[in-house]
């Protein structure tokens, strides 16, 4: 059964929101989709932090147009699965990654394209995307590289007294020889 006016301006209203706080897109035919997979990746979205949806092109192009996704608008045609990452840039395509590796049936061709920050990339750079470290990750990196020089600084200082006590300890077994 089709949507009525009202539905189409809700399900518009609803995606453009989701799509106006999304860090990245993902959009994936699903066709070869079953049921049972539908719901495998509708539970781990929940779980993620992906917000996943399936629906028709002309209302994913009205509700994209005034979002940084509007880059899509050319590329939405077919059966697509939009997918949203809502936490983190890399969320939807680890999503997508992971389902793939466990479903050897399906094929990574199914992704159609990326889109991140107002730029639109091809679907075979789901892998790149996916490989995007989580706020978490990223934080501790952050850390580290601010952390290095300290440490660094530390083990200089350490390695004064320490030339001292080798130096007095060859000393003493120069002597003692």
């Amino acid at each position: 059964m089709g949507l009525n006016l009202t539905s189409k301006k809700v399900v518009v209203a609803e995606i453009s929101e989701i799509a106006s706080k999304a860090h990245a897109l993902v959009a994936t035919e699903y066709h070869g989709l079953t049921v049972e997979h539908m719901t495998q990746l509708h539970a781990r979205a929940r779980t993620t932090g992906v917000y996943l949806r399936v629906v028709k092109n002309t209302l994913a192009r009205r509700a994209l147009a005034e979002t940084d996704f509007a880059c899509t608008q050319e590329h939405l045609v077919g059966p697509l699965v939009l997918a949203f990452s809502m936490e983190d840039p890399g969320a939807a395509a680890r999503l997508w990654r992971d389902f793939f590796k466990e479903n050897d049936k399906l094929d990574k061709k199914m992704v159609k394209f990326v889109s991140l920050s107002n730029e639109l990339l091809p679907g075979n750079e789901l892998e790149r995307l996916a490989k995007l470290p989580t706020k978490e990750e990223a934080l501790a990196l952050l850390m580290a590289c601010m952390r290095a020089p300290l440490n660094k600084f530390a083990r200089t200082l350490n390695e004064i007294p320490g030339k001292l006590v080798r130096t007095i300890e060859a000393i003493r077994q120069s002597k003692a020889a």
